[in-house]
């Protein structure tokens, strides 16, 4: 049945359905990793991902899977990303937090770890392009497993997939397709940050961006999308005011943990990273 839907599909490929074995199998190894599925059309599954057209059959969620329930903004920027963008990230995902958003982001060194740290207490999604039990890159492994304790890792990839350059924009079009809007905080002209603003746009989410000094290449691709329509963002509250109406009804946030992680301080910069 699977092949002929394939072949029905127009696939290049064929499609081999996996044996029970092997299933059986993947079920005992996400058993031991602590991680769990979730399918298109289960109530954990993220209502906003689950709407757009390429969205994945399955995911694999490690941590606090009730969080993909909750209203979600993405914050992504620049790997090598200035002191004063980590802040402003930071800053961003704790005062979305602290009005019950989930802020989701990449893993990446930068502004995604500076926005996971932010959230850490309120509510944090790490979208992975490898899979959930793969930590890249190795620096933020404390991030990674404050992130698989108090929030979640999510992955469309099995288990021991290393990630690879082809992945990262699938990755990015789940992180615009689980939120209500995207924040772009620091993006070059040609970065993978602005592939997932375009990923946003394509889903009909709004695109907000931090503007910043037209003499840093870091900020090219902020202010570019500033030109083009951008909603300029400057705290949490040009966010929240944004999408009032789409958080209104949302839950509140739960009670703040405690910190467990705090390495913002001693990150590096890094040279320019295009997977994204």
């Amino acid at each position: 049945m699977v092949p002929q839907l394939a072949r029905r599909g127009e696939r290049s490929q064929t499609a081999t359905p996996m044996t029970r074995a092997a299933a059986e199998a993947e079920l005992a190894a996400l058993n031991r990793a602590g991680a769990r599925l979730i399918c298109w059309g289960e109530p954990l599954y993220p209502g906003a991902l689950a709407a757009i057209e390429d969205a994945p059959p399955l995911l694999t969620v490690l941590g606090r899977a009730e969080l993909l329930s909750r209203p979600i903004v993405a914050i992504v920027g620049a790997r090598n990303a200035s002191a004063i963008g980590r802040r402003i990230s930071r800053d961003l995902a704790a005062s979305l937090g602290e009005a019950g958003i989930v802020v989701v982001s990449g893993l990446a060194r930068g502004i995604d770890a500076a926005a996971h740290l932010g959230a850490l207490e309120t509510g944090s999604v790490a979208v992975v392009a490898g899979g959930v039990d793969v930590v890249y890159p190795e620096e933020n492994r404390g991030l990674y497993e404050a992130l698989a304790r108090q929030g979640a890792i999510l992955a469309e990839l099995p288990l021991g997939t290393e990630p690879q350059a082809r992945h990262f924009p699938r990755r990015n079009r789940i992180i615009s397709g689980m939120a209500l809007g995207v924040v772009v905080v620091e993006a070059a002209a040609r970065s993978g940050s602005l592939i997932t603003a375009r990923c946003a746009l394509d889903q009909g989410r709004d695109v907000f961006a931090v503007p910043g000094s037209p003499l840093d290449p870091r900020c090219r691709g902020c202010n570019d999308l500033l030109r083009r329509g951008a909603i300029l963002t400057e705290n949490g509250e040009d966010v929240l005011s944004q999408l009032a109406a789409q958080v209104r009804d949302a839950p509140p946030p739960p009670a703040r943990l405690a910190p467990i992680y705090d390495g913002l301080a001693s990150r590096r910069v890094h040279p320019p990273d295009r997977r994204r």
